[in-house]
């Protein structure tokens, strides 16, 4: 992660920057309104996190309710400075239509966040987004480690549970009704 220098932007100028031409398939986030330069995801990240929302995706379909984004979708964790996070899978149980959502970075806190650790992730950068996150008010993040083949699960103001692969998951009181097995995540279809 490489700093950018500019001036300190705010989220919506950071909007406009993050989608100049010239900065086209190139990942950013903003901290605290300094750009930082993420390095692209690689391929198994990128299955995990389509793991992970597939399963939501079809909690949120078979119950009628909630929907999930991905592809680090924007969030707006803090003001003055701004600071926009890419979270790679949040699930929202909002009444919001896909006419009325944000087209730029959300200001609401979905319920859920998950975060998949890459390869080049430091735990203390994690653990901060992680805080940033939950002051923002999401009630419930996963830190889904796909060496470890584990989950983390973090809550405002408890000490973060380890679920292992031969686990099962839960949405806990935040979303009652969801369950599956933490293995899920890191398999291909056919290979249970």
């Amino acid at each position: 992660m490489a700093t950018v220098e500019t001036k300190p932007m705010t989220a919506h100028e950071f909007f406009d920057w993050v989608h100049q031409s010239e900065h086209r398939d190139r990942f950013f986030e903003l901290d605290r309104g300094e750009i930082v330069e993420m390095p692209p995801p690689g391929k198994h990240h990128g299955f995990v996190c389509a793991n992970v929302a597939r399963i939501l995706g079809v909690f949120a379909a078979g119950r009628k309710k909630g929907y999930v984004c991905t592809n680090d979708s924007g969030l707006i964790v803090e003001r003055h400075p701004d600071t926009v996070r890419g979270v790679d899978v949040v699930f929202y149980e909002d009444s919001e239509t896909t006419a009325d959502m944000e087209r730029q970075y959300s200001i609401s806190p979905p319920v859920l966040a998950a975060e998949v650790m890459s390869p080049n992730d430091r735990i203390n950068a994690m653990m901060r987004r992680v805080t940033q996150l939950l002051n923002f008010g999401v009630k419930l993040v996963w830190v889904i480690d796909p060496q470890g083949r584990d989950v983390s699960v973090c809550r405002l103001g408890q000490t973060p549970r380890i679920f292992t692969e031969d686990q099962e998951l839960t949405g806990e009181d935040v979303l009652p009704d969801f369950r599956c097995r933490v293995a899920d995540f890191f398999v291909t279809p056919g290979s249970r």
